[in-house]
């Protein structure tokens, strides 16, 4: 981004480093009384020791990445389009421009970029666009999931996030409460179909709840609702419009709270749409979902008689990103991992672990902060064009990792911000990383890793979110705070 810490008049802080789906087989089940840790590999089915590199291999290679940032595509998979060159797009190119006092787009929870340019905004029951060439945004109310007041017996608790699709289309998530045990069914996510035991309409309707809906913009700038998603490409799923599910068990009600959106802005998967959820992240393409994957690892419980259960722990999950080489980077609130997805979306919920055709490239946890039962808390999860990874902890603080094999890092903590609460993180393709804390402001951390500095230019304490838009020159970070929106223009 162009907006150098140099360039802003504050003063440079030098900072230190310092060194510091389920799968078909295997179900989540709530922990009985006495616990003790499984095995921290961080495989979901317990497994052999993953591959470790040679001491001087670093981090798993990376295919060599085409000009647009994207992974190149498996040998006998068609050729991506080249891409077109980049111009200013359709908004204002100052350095700085505050969209909240130039637009009045007032202070939304979310936002979003289409591939249309159009601004979304969400605001609990509102949703609101900008249109190129508007002055104001136009905003609709009570559509999908908002038509009925939010509660926890009603379609959603609230809104959470929104994210741009194609052009004229958004993606707006919604929470739900967590499922709970019904007389009958041992797992507390299970929903028997009609027909079935234990079968109740009641129980059925849960699987309208939260979830996400995809809405479309209209000429007058109004939006519809277009569908609450529910096309998915497992045939447990075929025909049924039960929202998102666990796709290879359609039993499995697993994923009912958006809690993160991020649409792929380049490379061959240009479009894709990730979400995470309570449970773990799901991959959409146009109005069709695959379900879920996970870093997971299992807990081991006794049970009264003396054996022994092992459970498999996912909780909710914040931290997601795109890196530059097209992978999917996310984080629980106790581990993280880097998926590398294939050409099929049919092939994102298999889960063979290190290998198949979604490999991890890592899964693991933070040994450095805490074990692996602890919870650490992570919201953001970036990697910058050095290749060094970034996550951001609502508790911890920001901390790098470079992986020392496919389950293990060499973590370190970064010093000099104003406070250890992470909202958000952004990395742009001049190198930086922008961080968004929880009461001190939007800062960056220049490409040498080491240089931080304030940028005072962005009014409000609390970062909200961060979405970068690539594909314009000069580049778009758009800066969400609990003052309003500001958008940074780069190189």
């Amino acid at each position: 981004m162009g907006i150098r810490a140099g360039a802003l008049g504050a003063g440079l802080v030098v900072v230190s480093l310092l060194s510091v789906g389920c799968t078909d087989r295997t179900r989540t089940v709530d922990p009985r009384e006495t616990q003790e840790p499984g095995s921290p590999d961080g495989s979901e089915v317990p497994s052999d020791v993953p591959p470790v590199p040679s001491e001087d291999a670093g981090t798993t290679p990376d295919p060599t990445p085409d000009e647009d940032g994207g992974t190149p595509p498996d040998a006998g998979e068609p050729e991506p389009e080249e891409p077109e060159p980049p111009d200013a797009g359709p908004w204002p190119v100052e350095a700085v421009l505050d969209y909240t006092l130039s637009f009045g787009v007032g202070k939304p929870q979310s936002i979003g970029l289409d591939e249309g340019m159009n601004l979304w905004l969400l605001d609990g029951y509102r949703i609101g666009v900008l249109r190129p060439g508007d002055t104001a945004p136009a905003w609709t109310t009570g559509i999908g999931q908002a038509r009925q007041p939010f509660g926890s017996d009603s379609l959603a608790v609230g809104s959470t996030v929104i994210c741009g699709g194609e052009a004229g289309r958004a993606y707006v998530g919604y929470r739900a409460r967590e499922m709970q045990r019904a007389e009958g069914i041992s797992q507390r996510t299970y929903i028997p179909g009609p027909g079935e035991p234990n079968y109740t309409p009641e129980r059925y309707a849960e699987y309208q709840k939260g979830d996400l809906d995809a809405v479309r913009l209209q000429q007058d700038g109004t939006v519809v609702l277009e569908e609450h998603i529910w096309r998915t490409t497992g045939s447990s799923n075929k025909g049924k419009q039960i929202g998102i599910h666990n796709t290879n068990d359609f039993h499995y009600e697993e994923d009912r709270s958006v809690l993160n959106c991020a649409r792929v802005t380049r490379g061959p998967y240009r479009g894709d749409l990730y979400i995470t959820t309570n449970h773990g992240v799901t991959r959409i393409q146009g109005l069709t979902y695959n379900s879920h994957r996970h870093p997971g690892w299992y807990l081991v419980t006794t049970n009264p008689d003396g054996s022994k259960d092992e459970s498999l722990q996912c909780p909710p999950m914040y931290g997601l990103g795109i890196a530059p080489n097209g992978d999917v980077l996310v984080a629980n609130e106790q581990m993280l991992g880097v998926l590398v997805p294939s050409s099929k979306l049919e092939e994102w919920d298999r889960e063979y672990t290190w290998e198949g055709p979604t490999p991890w490239r890592f899964k693991g946890f933070n040994e450095a902060l805490n074990g692996q039962a602890s919870d650490d808390f992570w919201r953001a999860f970036e990697q910058t064009t050095s290749g060094r990874y970034y996550l951001g902890s609502a508790e911890y603080g920001v901390w790098a990792m470079t992986p020392k094999s496919r389950s293990a890092g060499n973590w370190s903590r970064l010093s000099g911000l104003p406070t250890s609460r992470i909202l958000s993180l952004k990395a742009t393709d001049d190198g930086a990383l922008y961080i968004g804390t929880d009461g001190g402001g939007l800062w960056r951390l220049e490409a040498d890793g080491t240089t931080l500095a304030q940028v005072p230019q962005v009014t409000g304490r609390r970062v909200l979110q961060l979405v970068y838009e690539p594909t314009v020159t000069p580049s778009m970070l758009l800066v969400l705070t609990d003052q309003g929106l500001t958008v940074l223009r780069g190189p």
